[in-house]
């Protein structure tokens, strides 16, 4: 009798923790981060025209650090909401272990996020692909958020794609692609009619989403796929490394690189470039017009 006493006690001082630190969190938001991150995230929506009213929006939580801070932004948002939209918090599992699972769980509970989780097989689908493993794993698992947010009745996915996604973006298309393109931020499926994505984080630094969470003390997953489990941060994403450490090399003696990488895809002078191609894929050459 007195152990069954003592577990309830342990359980509501669990309880009280949680409560403490989820306040805690939303209070780092509404106050230290504001300026950093959540006036960013309100810029994005307004200057991208995001979300409209009616919306329905299937926020879509991987486990990691910019997309857990990304369903707590828009929780804010909704406490200053000035027209009607709903957001649900969707989780796929595309095969995670069962630690990186709890983890998940276990960070939806602290941050008061009411998650709806879904099963997929990805991981089993991609582990023997050799070439792109990455690329095809992301297509996939769009394509299974896209359907399960139809399913669910929400017309947009919401992606935590941030800042410094983009500009390394940007540049990795250039040096290993051979083309000027940019993470856009908000793009209509091809595949699903009637659904948008959309990427709120765009205006903010990872380096605010990190002090955002070493300030609350957080744990997430870093990329939790067959391919990199053990695998640390810095280590994932070869091309990407270089791209991000080539950036952070330049901006060390000029400031103004990572702006400026950012102004230039919205700065594109068409007479200026050899070729292009329109939104129907068509190929138009300086010539054509010299």
């Amino acid at each position: 009798m007195f152990c069954l006493k003592k577990g309830k006690m342990e359980r509501k001082l669990n309880e009280e923790i949680i409560k403490e630190k989820t306040q805690k969190i939303e209070e780092s938001i509404r106050k230290k981060f504001h300026k950093d991150i959540f006036s960013k995230f309100a810029k994005a929506i307004n200057e991208y025209d995001l979300i409209q009213p009616g919306d329905r929006i299937a926020v879509c939580i991987s486990g990691g650090k910019d997309s857990m801070l990304m369903a707590k932004l828009f929780q804010e948002l909704k406490r200053h909401n000035k027209f009607e939209f709903e957001i649900k918090f969707l989780v796929m599992n595309p095969g995670y272990n069962q630690a990186n699972q709890e983890l998940i769980e276990y960070n939806s509970k602290l941050m008061n996020i009411p998650i709806t989780v879904f099963e997929s097989d990805i991981f089993d689908n991609v582990v023997n692909i050799e070439k792109s493993p990455c690329y095809i794993c992301a297509r996939m698992r769009r394509g299974h958020l896209y359907n399960k947010a139809k399913e669910m009745g929400c017309n947009k996915i919401a992606l935590g794609h941030h800042y410094d996604d983009v500009i390394e973006t940007i540049l990795m298309g250039m040096l290993y692609g051979a083309q000027v393109q940019t993470m856009m931020p908000k793009l209509h499926s091809e595949n699903f009619e009637g659904m948008e994505l959309i990427r709120p984080m765009y205006l903010i630094r990872e380096k605010d989403i990190k002090h955002w969470r070493d300030y609350n003390e957080l744990e997430f997953l870093q990329c939790a796929c067959k391919f990199t489990e053990g695998v640390k941060e810095d280590k994932i994403g070869s091309a990407r490394l270089k791209v991000r450490n080539l950036i952070a090399e330049l901006a060390s003696v000029d400031p103004q690189i990572e702006g400026n990488i950012f102004k230039s895809v919205e700065n594109v002078n068409l007479s200026t470039v050899i070729a292009y191609k329109d939104k129907e894929g068509n190929r138009h050459n300086f010539k054509d017009e010299y």
